[in-house]
C-alpha cells in the first residue's frame, strides 16, 4: 500500500500514525494465517493488529482476539490454543455479501419460499 494511501485511508491496513506509532514503541508478537499483524509496546500495555486488507474486527480469529482483549496472557504463537475436534475453521463476518446466509423465503433469495396453508389471506369485503 502506498504513502498516500495510508495518510487520506483508514480502513485498508494502518494509518500513517499507526505507522509511526509501531515504529517506535511496537514489538512484534506474530501473525496469523490471514496476514495480520500483531504487536505490542515493550511493557504490554498496549495490544493492536494491523490489518492485512481491509480493517474488519472480524477478520482476526478467535485465539487472537482473546489475546488482544487480554483473555489470554500468552500470544498464540507461544501457546496456541488447543483445537476440538468439532470446531470449525475460522470466518469472518459474510454479512453484507453474496456469501451471507438467506433463509428460505428471504427477499434476497432467488428461489421462492413454498406457500403454507398457514399463509395470511387478506380479507376483501363483500
Amino acid at each position: 500500500m502506498g504513502l498516500l494511501a495510508e495518510i487520506f485511508t483508514w480502513w485498508n491496513g494502518q494509518t500513517i500514525g499507526t505507522r509511526l506509532f509501531t515504529a517506535r514503541n511496537g514489538e512484534l508478537v506474530g501473525e496469523d494465517a490471514a496476514g495480520n499483524r500483531f504487536y505490542r509496546t515493550a511493557d504490554d500495555r498496549r495490544r493492536w493488529v494491523i490489518y492485512a486488507g481491509e480493517s474488519e474486527a472480524s477478520h482476526v480469529s478467535p485465539d487472537w482476539h482473546g489475546w488482544l482483549h487480554r483473555t489470554f496472557d500468552t500470544p498464540p504463537t507461544e501457546a496456541p490454543l488447543p483445537r476440538k475436534a468439532w470446531e470449525k475453521d475460522h470466518l469472518p463476518n459474510l454479512t453484507g455479501t453474496d456469501l451471507a446466509y438467506r433463509p428460505p423465503g428471504s427477499v434476497h433469495t432467488p428461489a421462492s419460499r413454498p406457500r403454507n396453508a398457514s399463509d395470511y389471506e387478506a380479507w376483501s369485503p363483500e
